[in-house]
């Protein structure tokens, strides 16, 4: 019988090697697989390629990795309140392809449905497709790497540049309920960017908060088919949750 139940945290992640790309679901601090992260963290991977929408706040999440210097690259849309990203990418340290967030949410749905490119309007007229975007500066404040052209064609009188899909290693994703299966259930806004990078990683690894022997097919927010791994959570890892700006009168 099918169980995709692994027994621990560190078992999960044992075999992501140095130099890892990683798809890492949450938008925020919301619906990130922090029991995940803290685990790699713990195990000491280094040189890390990820993906995801953001790079957590300082410490936090992708944040922790990013603060050891575990993160080699990136690929997100928002560097966001984050200083210590901020700071690396400013003196050089990490390389950052800054991707318009629909964009960078399609190619992930993309790579995971074998889709190897796809043309969209967004960021046509801009340095998105002429190039130029500075992926990593130098230490003097130079542009050490800059992004490249895309391609840009004309459909139906409007034009489009080319985008290609996103594949990774391995990714890393946070939901609410799992069977053994790996078929998954997230919670409202937790889905964020978290099927999609279910999807385009070679192996996926999730985190759950629950789990149920068996789902029904119409509660199924993704199924188990790109599924490798499922962590259960304990009652304390579940209930970690942060807060990424408090406002009060």
């Amino acid at each position: 019988m099918i169980d995709k139940r692994v027994a621990s945290a560190a078992e999960a992640v044992a075999d992501v090697p140095d130099g890892a790309s990683l798809a890492v679901g949450g938008f925020g601090l919301c619906g990130v697989p922090f029991t995940l992260i803290e685990a790699l963290y713990e195990r000491g991977t280094t040189g890390l390629h990820t993906v995801s929408n953001n790079c957590g706040v300082d410490g936090i999440g992708l944040g922790l990795l990013l603060g050891a210097g575990r993160i080699a690259r990136t690929v997100g849309s928002y560097i966001g309140e984050n200083r210590e990203f901020a700071r690396q990418y400013l003196g050089g340290e990490i390389e950052v392809e800054l991707v318009p967030q629909g964009t960078l949410a399609e190619r992930l749905r993309a790579g995971g449905s074998g889709i190897p490119a796809f043309y969209t309007p967004a960021g046509v007229g801009t340095m998105v497709a002429e190039g130029g975007l500075p992926w990593r500066y130098a230490s003097d404040g130079s542009v050490a790497v800059a992004s490249p052209p895309k391609e840009v064609r004309a459909f139906k009188g409007g034009e489009y540049v080319l985008e290609e899909g996103i594949v990774t290693d391995f990714a890393l994703v946070r939901a609410l309920k799992a069977d053994r299966l790996g078929n998954l259930v997230f919670d409202k806004s937790e889905r964020n960017f978290n099927p999609l990078c279910a999807m385009a990683g070679r192996v996926t690894i999730v985190e759950a908060e629950e789990f149920v022997e068996a789902l029904a097919p119409d509660e199924i927010h993704l199924p188990g088919v790109y599924v490798d791994r499922v962590l259960v959570l304990t009652p304390e890892q579940a209930a970690v949750e942060y807060v990424e700006k408090r406002t009060v009168r």
